[in-house]
This record gives structure tokens, C-alpha cells and sequence, in this order.
């Protein structure tokens, strides 16, 4: 059973960092893509930045510059560093994996930048 879980958030004041925790079980990150993505208040579900498993990346406009999507195989895990915070990137931060026809959902971690 695939199971994916975040961990990471917490409040930081604009400027700052966090980064963000992605750990898997019941998968091997080495053969599958992986996507982190965020919910904001009202908001839809953004993608906010993926890698293939041939590791590259790539990220929303709003985000390049300032989020790093990178990978553990060792820990089987991926990680967002996420530097140079907004109020806008307040959000539940979720990451995904599709495998075998669907898509897995971890259950998100809050993230809370103030002005």
C-alpha cells in the first residue's frame, strides 16, 4: 500500500525558509515522478513543482527562484526547500505520486507565511 507522508510546515515570516518532507512507503521513488502541490484558502490545487524520475525538475512561474524540488532515494523521500517565503505561498502543501493508474495523496502540511 502506497503511503505518503508530509511533514515540515509551520509559520515563518515573510523572507524566510522551510523545508518541506515527503516521505513514501510502499513505493520506490528511483521509478516514479513525484509533484508537490498546494491548496491556498479558496484556492484550487496548484501544482507547485515536480521531478521525473530521471530527476528533472520543473516549477510553477510563481515559484522559480525560490523552491528546489530535490530527491532522497536512500531515504526514499523528496524534499521542497522552499527560501524567500510570501504571505501568498500560505497554503496545505500536499505531494503526490501517480502509480499504477491513480494518483496517491499525502495529507499535506500547513504552511503559514505572515507579512
Amino acid at each position: 500500500q502506497v503511503q505518503l507522508v508530509e511533514s515540515g510546515g509551520g509559520s515563518v515570516q515573510a523572507g524566510g525558509s522551510l523545508r518541506l518532507s515527503c516521505a513514501a512507503s510502499g513505493i520506490n521513488f528511483k521509478v516514479h515522478p513525484m509533484d508537490w502541490y498546494r491548496r491556498g484558502p479558496g484556492n484550487q490545487r496548484e501544482l507547485v513543482a515536480g521531478i521525473t524520475r530521471e530527476g528533472s525538475t520543473n516549477y510553477t512561474d510563481s515559484v522559480k527562484g525560490r523552491f528546489s524540488i530535490s530527491r532522497d532515494w536512500r531515504n526514499n523521500a523528496v524534499y521542497l526547500q522552499m527560501n524567500s517565503l510570501r504571505p501568498e505561498d500560505s497554503a496545505v502543501y500536499y505531494c503526490a505520486v501517480p502509480y499504477r493508474g491513480r494518483t496517491y495523496w499525502g495529507r499535506g502540511t500547513q504552511v503559514t507565511v505572515s507579512s
